[in-house]
């Protein structure tokens, strides 16, 4: 027969939308012609393909080929066709039956030799054909990534000539490994953070209810050391959660670490970073830094440093959690629900309220520092803390250590099953309806509430925020409602501009 069909899976975001690679042999001069919107290295397998079929010692037929990648208006790019491709030539040539490709779906990148190459996005691509109920062959360079999928027929192959015995029924390929089990590597203990015990409060309350936090302070005193051990007492990732991230991860380009698969990721850009690097993009659009943080901590240090425009996409994802990206050929979505941790110094040499006096900075100059963030983007963030220094006690190397984080790490767990029993998420993305029904305040409460409104000129969504920040806090303390010393404590976390007030400018 001088027709056949393979399926495989193309890559577009984190999906992977079925892709038939369709081969017709013809009679005429010995040619290979192409469709279906092939980007250059998907024309550039012609080659790759023709000489790994001739070393396998196969015969490539004489023919005049023409392949069809449907649906032809959607883009195609990689290696990941070279596979299907010679499978549906041999095929299509007698080499191989058939009808024995109708059950199975195809991906991986051919060497010159005929050896299989690992590519990006296997993971997308092997949960879909899980879904579809089909089987799959990938690389054995994608083997562990792709027994994330957990697939019962995931089958992996060295070589091309491997393929071929398999689906002639010569020899069988090994399955990928469904029962890896991973070591987490070790994450950084909040015991090493010494002292800011009402820092430490608010990455707890910040950890149990998934707040945004912003942490303002002069260099030294602790907010990168802090920030970074976020992770380490935040509820460990569902297996949902867990193969989420890793199928981000995996068609980022930028490699799957395994040994960090249940553990939430972490990520901290460079404040020189574009927007684009945080949003995610180009001409085949990948995930940016705020997608890789997906489920867990995206941190951003000097964020006054940070030019405007890339700030300013954060703004959209901290409220819908999701990115979308649109270029000219195509568009994609990715998930970004992370938890913003932010930290920034009080002023441009970084000393303005510290009790050593260095500061020099004029009024001006400390307005225009601060000016760099937007408000629409501070209101967004539901935690903000002013840190001081440390005393020389407190630093001593003798002076006693911090809580650990597997005792904050309990409560924190304690407090999320609490808000996933009640609405299903934690606090911070408590809907208008859910804080109706769970943040229901008492006249007294409703009249603090208010009091903060008005002296600190908070927006409704502030104001909803100090609500779900107080929902939390009440959660830690195992209280069914929000009594007066949640509210207070919640509405301090967004007195910044106040406890750090710029002196008035002299006449």
């Amino acid at each position: 027969m001088s027709l056949a069909l393979v399926h495989s899976r193309a890559k577009s975001g984190v999906q992977a939308p079925a892709v038939r690679v369709e081969v017709y042999l013809a009679a005429g001069l010995p040619i290979l012609n192409m469709v279906g919107l092939p980007e250059a290295a998907v024309r550039e397998s012609r080659d790759r393909v023709r000489a790994a079929i001739s070393c396998a010692q196969l015969e490539f037929p004489n023919r005049r080929i023409t392949v069809n990648l449907a649906p032809a208006d959607l883009p195609k790019d990689g290696g990941r066709f070279d596979l299907p491709l010679a499978l549906g030539i041999l095929a299509a040539n007698g080499a191989i039956e058939p009808q024995a490709l109708n059950d199975y779906e195809f991906i991986g990148e051919l060497a010159l030799t005929g050896e299989l190459r690992a590519i990006d996005g296997v993971l997308p691509a092997a949960l879909a054909a899980k879904q579809a109920g089909r089987r799959m062959i990938v690389p054995l360079g994608n083997a562990a990534e792709a027994g994330l999928a957990r697939a019962k027929h995931l089958y992996t192959a060295r070589t091309l000539m491997d393929v071929v015995h398999h689906l002639r029924g010569e020899r069988t390929l090994p399955i990928a490994d469904a029962g890896l089990d991973f070591i987490d590597a070790p994450m950084p203990d909040m015991a090493d953070v010494r002292g800011q015990h009402s820092a430490r409060r608010a990455m707890e309350i910040a950890a149990a209810g998934g707040h945004h936090m912003l942490l303002i302070g002069s260099p030294g005193c602790g907010k990168t050391l802090l920030a970074s051990r976020l992770p380490g007492i935040l509820p460990p990732a569902s297996d949902e959660e867990a193969i989420e991230n890793a199928a981000i991860a995996s068609v980022s380009g930028r490699g799957l670490d395994l040994t960090r698969f249940r553990q939430r990721p972490f990520r901290s850009p460079h404040h020189t970073s574009s927007a684009v690097a945080l949003a995610g993009g180009g001409t085949q659009p990948k995930p940016g830094e705020i997608s890789l943080a997906h489920h867990g901590v995206l941190f951003l240090d000097e964020l006054a440093e940070w030019d405007r425009k890339s700030l300013e996409v954060l703004r959209q994802p901290l409220e819908s959690g999701t990115v979308s990206i649109s270029r000219a050929a195509t568009s994609a979505d990715f998930p970004a629900r992370f938890q913003l941790v932010a930290a920034m110094n009080p002023c441009p040499c970084g000393w303005f309220g510290d009790s050593s006096g260095r500061c020099r900075c004029s009024p001006d100059a400390i307005e225009r520092y601060r000016g760099k963030l937007s408000g629409p983007l501070l209101d967004r963030i539901d935690i903000h803390l002013a840190m001081t220094r440390l005393n020389h006690e407190e630093l001593h190397l003798n002076a006693p250590l911090g809580e650990p984080s597997a005792a904050i790490r309990r409560r924190v767990i304690a407090a999320r099953a609490v808000q996933i029993q009640r609405s299903g998420g934690c606090n911070a993305h408590l809907s208008q309806a859910d804080l109706k029904m769970h943040c229901q305040l008492d006249i007294g409460n409703q009249e603090l509430l208010d009091k903060a409104m008005n002296a600190l000129q908070l927006s409704a969504r502030a104001t909803y925020r100090i609500l779900r920040v107080a929902r939390t806090i009440a959660d830690l303390a195992g209280s069914a409602s929000i009594g007066t010393p949640h509210l207070a404590e919640a509405i301090q976390y967004r007195q910044l501009d106040r406890a750090l007030a710029v002196p008035k400018r002299r006449l």
